[in-house]
């Protein structure tokens, strides 16, 4: 789908109207970056235990091996959306929180979990009856 049929389905009134291609690049840019698996874990994770530090991070996110973390942790450190705090201590001290950027991404995406919940016994029912089709 491209950002002016996106737009179309949501704000009809925008069909006639150019899309900005900075915004069009954003947004591709952004879907990709929280369609990640790990993007969206760390979001959850700091959503849900306010700042952490990164090892506590990582044992919360479940399964993330210390490379991913790090990058994604640094990614959405250049997106905006935590902040990552050196304290000066031996051994350095490193703890990551959202920033209010990080916190209304989450926020835009609570609706996924919202619509996942309201449709899981319709979705599992489709499943079903697709796997039972495909067998039979």
């Amino acid at each position: 789908m491209t950002a002016t049929q996106a737009r179309s389905v949501t704000h009809p009134a925008y069909d006639d109207q150019p899309v900005d291609p900075k915004v069009e690049a954003l947004v591709t840019e952004v879907i990709g970056r929280v369609a990640d698996k790990w993007t969206m874990i760390v979001l959850e994770v700091l959503t849900e235990h306010g700042e952490l530090r990164f090892t506590r991070l990582g044992q919360l996110a479940g399964g993330i091996s210390q490379k991913m973390l790090t990058q994604t942790v640094r990614q959405m450190e250049r997106d905006g959306l935590l902040i990552r705090t050196v304290h000066p201590v031996v051994p350095p001290r490193v703890e990551y929180k959202l920033t209010d950027l990080g916190f209304s991404l989450a926020e835009a995406f609570c609706g996924v979990w919202v619509w996942a919940e309201a449709n899981l016994e319709r979705i599992e029912a489709s499943r079903h009856a697709f796997d039972a089709a495909k067998a039979g």
